[in-house]
């Protein structure tokens, strides 16, 4: 489970082939110092930073950028090498910020090779500082931790290098910055390309590397040399077509180059285009045989040519993937981070627009000879006349943007699976058990303030790796239709029961069990879907004993699990024990609860969903607050839902609030009850 670190706050690493991701709202200097057992660091050979971007077990990227992705092999790391601090720096240029302060808060995480986030840490607090430390890697007994830091200097990274010892601080952070500024015009990725119509194109996928670390831009070579292949990714190989090791062998014995077989390397393609000549004087020729110079032919159209001067009409699962599945996932993904590209720019240039505006009339205003009169006049009118142009510029933009978004969603809507789909989608009225768990399900949707039609799936991987957490009590922004705290309640657990119906939905029968906790039984009316069609692993528990018991029995998996998979021998379960992933449901929270059952809890929050176990609380955290900070890393480490429509989720990505709209059954549909029906008709043929 990932840890949400605060600053000081230390977590163990169970893995040591890392990638440190770093996300932020303007381009920042990634670099990383190789410490002693005191921090300190001895020479300029134990700092990596884009003018050196590589040293063992260590990689950064080679500019500047708003995301980063740190490769990083402890193994690797000279025994000598106790810490490794990550370090973040504005560039020292005058367009760019020139403090933390002015910039969203840079989100840190320390994820696996597959992908699993470890660790994570916001640097918040800072202000006039221009370098900070992120988060320091380092030994204790022969084990790696993180630990959360976030020391921040006013004096840039000469002021944080001087710190950790280095004698030659000055000249590094100068030799920093100058291989900065040669960089920096490629320092932000590019947005997916667009055709000339608008049309977005997310058909080549690149691969997941920093913005530098992919193809890096040709170096020029001096005369008489052979220009230098870029560098691989970090932990790859070069290779050739063939999959094997690139490589050079001489010709036997120092003679001419031997004929080649047919169909050898050394075989000319009948179907390439002409081939560049060898370099005069050179014994080898260096031109790949098969390499096509002519241009390709056009590849199979996909969706329909559209008219000259209209976007071309979208396709539902035109996203990479092995399945349609997996195509359609990833299309709904990049339409969100679209909507979110798109969005930030519109709000970036209104910023501007209006910063713009407000420096022309300072300095009208500063002038006393153009303060009034008709001079001052037209100054003023022509600030708003280029504020207004800058603003309908942006909103064209973003219309065509939306429009396109629309299209796309109509289209990728209907094609949805049920994992995937809306509960108004036809899709369900054909619904059968699945006899595999899909990649995730929909909890939801997401929309910004500025395109309240346009909806989002908000799509959550399976298995889930945090709990959910109902929150019953009343939103921030609540208005007169919600002042109810009853009716919230009843929304609340309504809405538990959906998300529970859609879980039960995706997994084929028996693999997944529902317990529920109602300790005063006041969630009996929104609880019968579930009760009625007898999906649930036994009757809803209420009362102090009933709460004990479930608890135990769950508690007792985890633990069952964990000694199994700690021990290296996951098959030495118990004989009978079931394997299935279980859900409990906590209703009115923290009513019926004693201590004991309060650390059961926050047990099976932390540890269960590693062990298949998982938690949906529907609470309302006032409830709660006799407890005091005891239960904050409980709230922490669930997934926050709301009954109704609230701007609750952040996006550190592009600093957006994201409007969160549950899931609604159509009013007298009975497709919920269609659902259940069919789970628990064929759970009941899987135990037979």
């Amino acid at each position: 489970m990932t840890a949400e670190l605060v600053r000081g706050q230390n977590h163990p690493l169970s893995e040591v082939r890392l990638e440190i991701r770093i996300s932020a709202g303007t381009p920042l200097i990634a670099a990383a110092t190789l410490g002693d057992e005191h921090g300190r660091v001895r020479d300029t050979e134990g700092v990596v930073h884009p003018g050196a971007p590589v040293l063992p077990g260590l990689e950064v990227s080679r500019q500047a950028a708003a995301g980063h992705r740190l490769a990083v092999d402890l193994d690797a790391v000279p025994a000598a090498v106790h810490r490794v601090a990550v370090l973040l720096a504005l560039p020292a240029t005058a367009a760019g910020p020139a403090r933390f302060g002015a910039v969203a808060a840079p989100f840190v995480a320390v994820t696996g090779v597959d992908g699993g986030e470890l660790a994570s840490y916001t640097i918040t607090g800072l202000d006039a500082e221009t370098a900070v430390i992120a988060l320091e890697l380092y030994r204790r007994q022969d084990a790696w931790k993180v630990r959360a830091v976030g020391q921040g200097y006013a004096g840039g990274l000469a002021e944080l290098l001087a710190d950790q010892a280095l004698p030659q601080a000055q000249h590094l952070a100068r030799t920093v910055d100058e291989a900065v500024a040669r960089g920096l015009a490629r320092s932000v990725a590019s947005p997916p390309p667009r055709s000339a119509d608008g049309g977005r194109s997310r058909h080549a996928a690149a691969p997941a590397h920093g913005p530098d670390q992919g193809d890096p831009a040709p170096s020029q070579a001096a005369p008489g040399t052979m220009p230098t292949q870029p560098a691989a990714p970090y932990g790859s190989h070069a290779s050739s077509p063939s999959g094997q090791p690139a490589s050079l062998s001489p010709h036997p014995e120092g003679g001419a180059p031997q004929p080649p077989y047919p169909g050898g390397p050394g075989t000319p393609d009948p179907t390439a285009g002409p081939q560049p000549p060898a370099p005069a004087g050179s014994p080898i020729d260096y031109s790949h045989p098969r390499r096509q110079t002519a241009a390709p032919p056009p590849p199979a159209p996909t969706a329909p040519a559209a008219a000259p001067g209209r976007p071309a009409q979208p396709v539902a699962g035109d996203a990479t993937g092995w399945s349609m599945e997996e195509r359609l996932y990833n299309q709904v993904w990049g339409m969100f981070e679209d909507l979110a590209r798109t969005m930030a720019a519109y709000r970036s240039a209104v910023d501007f627009a209006d910063s713009r505006r407000e420096k022309e009339l300072d300095q009208v205003l500063s002038d006393p000879r153009s303060r009034l009169g008709g001079h001052g006049d037209a100054a003023r009118e022509a600030a708003h006349a280029r504020h207004a142009q800058l603003v309908d510029q942006a909103r064209a933009v973003l219309d065509r943007d939306l429009a396109q978004l629309t299209a796309e969603s109509e289209v990728v809507e209907p094609a949805l699976p049920p994992a995937y789909a809306g509960w108004d989608n036809p899709v369900w009225h054909g619904y059968r058990v699945p006899m595999e768990i899909p990649m995730a399900v929909r909890l939801g949707d997401l929309n910004l303030p500025e395109t309240p039609s346009l909806r989002i799936p908000m799509l959550v991987r399976l298995p889930l790796e945090r709990g959910l957490w109902i929150d019953s009590g009343r939103p921030v922004q609540s208005d007169d239709a919600f002042t109810d705290e009853e009716e919230l309640r009843r929304l609340a657990m309504e809405t538990a029961v959906v998300h529970t119906a859609r879980l039960l939905a995706a997994h084929p029968a028996g693999e997944f069990g529902v317990h529920i906790v109602d300790p005063a039984g006041s969630a009996a009316r929104a609880l019968d879907p579930l009760v009625r069609t007898g999906v649930l692993a036994g009757p809803p528990a209420s009362g102090a004993a009933g709460v004990a018991d479930v608890l135990g029995r769950l508690t007792q998996r985890v633990d069952l699990v964990q000694m199994a998979v700690r021990g290296g021998a996951p098959d030495a379960l118990p004989p009978g024990f079931d394997t299935s992933g279980q859900l409990l449901i906590v209703n009115d929270f923290p009513h019926g609860f004693d201590d004991r059952a309060v650390t059961q809890l926050r047990y099976l929050a932390d540890e269960g969903p590693a062990a298949g176990v998982h938690l949906m609380m529907v609470a309302d955290r006032e409830d709660a607050a006799a407890y005091g900070p005891l239960l904050d890393p409980l709230w922490r480490s669930l997934l926050r839902l709301t009954p109704v429509p609230d701007d609750h989720l952040a996006d550190p990505w592009v600093g957006h609030a994201w409007t969160y709209e549950p899931p609604r059954v159509p009013p007298g549909s009975q497709v919920l009850q269609h659902v259940l029906t069919q789970v628990a008709t064929a759970r009941r043929d899987w135990n037979g």
